[in-house]
Order: C-alpha cells, then sequence, then structure tokens
C-alpha cells in the first residue's frame, strides 16, 4: 500500500474534519463528537507558526493525520507535543507508523525538537505499541484525565527524548 505524506492544506479541512468526527478518532483524543466545517476550517486557516500539520494520502484519499505544537517558552523551545488521528478504514495497516516517521523526522531533523510529549488513553493498546514502537517511553499517568463516554478516563504520559 502506498502511502504518501505531505503538509496539510487549508483546503484539507473536510477530509480532516472526516476523521475526526469517527467515534474511535474523536473518543482517541480531546476531540468533541459533531465536529463543524468551520471549527476544522479554521483551525487549518489559523494555527500559528509553532503547530505543523501533516496528511497521510493513499490513492488521493486522506486517511490520517498528526500535528506536533512546538512550545514558544524560551526554556521549553526544545519540546513539542504530538496528536495523531488515522481513519477508521486505515486503522492497523501503516498509516500511523509512516506519519510518526514524518513528523518526528520534521521535529528532530529540521525544527532542533528533542524532547516529543503525548498523551494517550490507558486503553488505546495500539496506539501505545505505536509509540513504543518509534522509542517512546510511559513517564507517568494522569489519573481522571478527560471526561469520555460519561465517565472519567485516565492517560499516560509518554515521551520520545532524543539527546
Amino acid at each position: 500500500m502506498d502511502i504518501q505524506i505531505r503538509h496539510s492544506e487549508k483546503s484539507d479541512f473536510l477530509a480532516i474534519k472526516k476523521i475526526y468526527e469517527q467515534t474511535s478518532c474523536f473518543a482517541g483524543t480531546l476531540q468533541l463528537p459533531y465536529p463543524s466545517e468551520d471549527l476544522w476550517q479554521k483551525r487549518l486557516e489559523n494555527w500559528p507558526d509553532n503547530v505543523h500539520s501533516l496528511v497521510a494520502l493513499i490513492d488521493g484519499i486522506i486517511c490520517g493525520q498528526t500535528n506536533i505544537e512546538a512550545f514558544t517558552s524560551p526554556r521549553r523551545k526544545h519540546v513539542a507535543n504530538l496528536g495523531m488521528g488515522i481513519s477508521e478504514a486505515y486503522q492497523g495497516k501503516g498509516v500511523g507508523s509512516k506519519l510518526l516517521e514524518a513528523i518526528l523526522d520534521l521535529a528532530t531533523n529540521w525544527l532542533a525538537i528533542t524532547r516529543i510529549e503525548l498523551e494517550v488513553y490507558t486503553d488505546n493498546q495500539a496506539g501505545i505499541a505505536l509509540y513504543k514502537n518509534f522509542g517512546f517511553c510511559i513517564e507517568g499517568t494522569g489519573k481522571s484525565y478527560a471526561f469520555r463516554n460519561g465517565e472519567y478516563v485516565d492517560v499516560y504520559f509518554m515521551a520520545k527524548v532524543t539527546t
């Protein structure tokens, strides 16, 4: 399967919205169900310079999105936070690996990021395995971190340090 990665464009907002309106994608992130077109259009048009977004395409169809937000505080400029969503039809097909490989390359080889942080729900075994495969380590647990589907759920705080 040929997976292509490129920077997201403003015109991608509908395709990215379609990813994050899927149950596993909004439930696996801090997104809310029923995202509006306006929300994603504004997000893609107004992301600040310290946010970098990539999309994965298979046969011209956007099937995944990831972004990193590089911190701007002088003492944390070497750190970024990572987020990702993969369309349900393409989960388990290598899309997450390709996106993660590309965003890590961008972060470490071009943005001088040496610490990448993320939060992943403790029941997201596929996500945890993916991040571990790329050298992320669990650094702690956030108890009752977020409200999801009527209950509070925990996350793991994971990070990859490349220094």
